[in-house]
């Protein structure tokens, strides 16, 4: 119990930060004042300047909301799409249907997700809103694929071929039952997406896909300001360590969040 609690308390710790500059930096950030020479500390700015001599503090206030935004959104999108494919796919009778949704999947599975992200970004300039869609775009392979393979297993059950020959609707049995009895599954991959898609966000904006160049945004601050890491490093380090902390928080949150207080005591017995 108490092991469980301290992976809690642990998780919450380091999403607290971030989550909180993401949510509310934007409100205390204030008016941009005047720019100060780059790389440089002290004269007010307490994080120091970046590289084009804008308060760093002010970056950092205002860089999370677009990060955490765009990787929440993408997780959502992978999910109205997967969950639906997947599912279909699982629950239904005809074997070349389901070779139909599922072996179109495995050939975008085999373009890597980044590469995936750049090749079409490269020919539609998106901008946050597309970055997101395209991120949740190429999760939608592999979380179908996890769907699939967890919904197929909750279809041989008796009960899902009672409900069918009770004549319930497809919906009900796809939704009602075998929908609910994925959730601990769907909550674990969650995690994983989640981190998956703060991760690909960043490292898209980082190569400057879906953000402006100068865009007051973690992973833009990580690229653009690491040519001065040596003489002020806090525009790379600050922001660095708040997309770590997001990650490795919203992953320990997921997994707290699927072992039980029970299942923590027994662990911890046998430790």
């Amino acid at each position: 119990m108490r092991r469980h609690q301290s992976r809690y308390a642990l998780a919450l710790a380091l999403l607290a930060v971030p989550l909180l500059l993401a949510v509310a930096g934007p409100l205390f950030a204030g008016p941009a004042g005047p720019r100060a020479i780059s790389f440089a500390t002290g004269d007010g700015h307490w994080l120091g300047t970046d590289f084009s001599g804008r308060d760093v503090w002010r970056q950092v206030l205002l860089g999370g909301r677009s990060v955490v935004l765009v990787a929440l959104a993408a997780t959502g999108l992978a999910y109205l799409a997967a969950v639906p494919l997947g599912l279909s796919a699982a629950l239904t009778r005809r074997a070349w249907l389901e070779e139909a949704l599922m072996r179109p999947l495995d050939v975008v599975l085999a373009v890597p997700s980044l590469l995936l992200v750049l090749l079409v970004a490269a020919t539609l300039t998106p901008g946050p809103a597309g970055l997101a869609v395209l991120v949740g775009a190429a999760a939608v392979p592999d979380a179908a694929r996890v769907v699939h393979a967890a919904a197929t297993e909750v279809a041989a059950r008796p009960a899902v071929e009672a409900l069918r020959m009770q004549g319930e609707s497809w919906w009900r049995t796809a939704v009602g039952y075998v929908a609910r009895s994925l959730r601990r599954t769907l909550a674990a991959d969650a995690g994983i997406r989640l981190t998956g898609a703060l991760y690909l966000v960043a490292t898209a904006a980082f190569l400057g896909v879906g953000v402006a160049p100068d865009a007051a945004d973690w992973a833009v601050m990580v690229d653009r300001n690491r040519t001065g890491l040596f003489l002020q490093p806090w525009a790379v380090v600050v922001p660095a360590l708040l997309v770590a902390a997001l990650s490795m928080g919203t992953n320990l949150l997921f997994d707290a969040a699927l072992h039980t207080p029970a299942e923590a005591t027994r662990k911890g017995g046998r430790g």
